[in-house]
């Protein structure tokens, strides 16, 4: 079952930082909904583990991500593909661009997956919606990381 999705993020900071963030396993790690473990192979490829649930469907993900069409530091491409048992497959990809904007950075995504398996049973809409929260609740978290610090007063 193929599904894709597109969105945009504001970030509070600068393009070269955010770059950075992308391409930092420690930020990732923090930012992935459910992800227990995030290992740089290289500097374009990682080894990741996830637990994920999709409505009654629960399964920890194993796989691999790629990094390519990198154009520092204006965005690249992100392709992982990852198996998760009998709850079934997960492969896609993701185009990135960052733009400078007053105040910090836009993030612009666009996004292509397929599942199989279990998961791929529960139907579009099911899947769709719980694409749409983990890609809401990363990217809460990336701008979390991204943001200054409230300084003590």
């Amino acid at each position: 079952m193929a599904m894709t999705m597109q969105g945009e993020v504001t970030l509070p900071a600068d393009r070269a930082a955010v770059w950075a963030a992308l391409n930092d396993p420690d930020v990732l790690k923090a930012s992935i909904p459910g992800c227990q473990e995030l290992e740089k192979i290289s500097d374009t490829e990682f080894q990741a583990i996830a637990k994920v649930a999709v409505g009654p469907v629960k399964a920890t993900f194993k796989g691999g991500v790629t990094l390519s069409d990198l154009d520092p530091p204006n965005g690249y491409t992100i392709s992982g593909e990852g198996q998760g048992g009998i709850a079934g497959w997960a492969k896609g990809g993701a185009t990135v661009r960052l733009e400078d904007i007053e105040g910090g950075t836009k993030l612009v995504y666009d996004v292509e997956a397929n599942v199989g398996g279990k998961i791929a049973q529960l139907g579009g809409r099911l899947i769709n919606g719980v694409a749409k929260k983990y890609a809401d609740e990363f990217f809460g978290n990336f701008a979390k990381i991204l943001s200054p610090e409230e300084s003590a007063a």
